[in-house]
């Protein structure tokens, strides 16, 4: 056996296929009181009339101008691309953001990193809640993360004042990795602390989320 034979390199290991996107997956999802679907354009004047509410605007990264500037933008292709809405009897109470990214990886295996993982987000009507329908809706958003579009891994920031998000995220399960002191500039013109959770696949599976109670 020649000294080549001893030193060789194994072959590198294929990257593993791309996780479906949302448009490839089944649509609607159904939980026990709620529908999730791909947003529309339609959807636009349902999604304005909470998210202009004061307690929601306070939070939410970008505040349009108005109904026409909101409209334009909830409509443009890329953001539909990421954007769920929730329904409860017909009726779009709320709408969820997955970002499918690529985790960082150094070079020689950045093709193993493409896609794998998520920024997750919501936004729901202050009419609905106390019913638990945000938490239903996320654990389910978790399911087709997870489930659906086999990502390992997801993610979801917030201002550490922004208590009921960061109570949902701790209620589905998503552990704290971040608390950043005054990086987060609101617009209000105050530096405000940040939060980032997370929660990986095998978390998921191992079932980690106990409480139904909460928004």
């Amino acid at each position: 056996m020649s000294t080549d034979e001893f030193h060789a390199d194994p072959p590198p290991a294929e990257p593993p296929a791309a996780p479906a996107s949302l448009e490839r997956l089944d649509w609607p999802v159904e939980t026990e009181r709620l529908t999730l679907r791909p947003g529309t354009a339609d959807d636009a004047d349902a999604v304005w009339a909470y998210r202009r509410l004061e307690p929601v605007a306070r939070w939410i990264s970008e505040l349009p101008a108005d109904e026409v500037d909101f409209r334009t933008r909830f409509g443009a292709p890329e953001r539909l691309a990421t954007t769920l809405v929730v329904e409860r009897e017909g009726r779009v109470i709320g709408d969820l953001m997955v970002r499918v990214e690529d985790a960082w990886a150094q070079k020689e295996v950045a093709d193993h990193a493409r896609a794998v993982q998520a920024e997750l987000g919501w936004v729901f009507d202050p009419a609905q809640q106390g019913h638990g329908y945000a938490t239903e809706a996320v654990r389910e958003l978790l399911r087709i993360c997870f489930a659906g579009l086999g990502l390992r891994r997801v993610t979801a920031l917030c201002f550490a004042d922004n208590e009921p998000s960061w109570r949902l995220m701790e209620r589905v399960g998503m552990r704290r990795e971040e608390h950043n002191v005054r990086d987060s500039l609101h617009r209000s013109g105050e530096w405000l602390d940040g939060l980032g959770y997370a929660m990986l696949a095998d978390e998921w599976n191992d079932g980690r989320g106990v409480s139904d109670s909460g928004a």
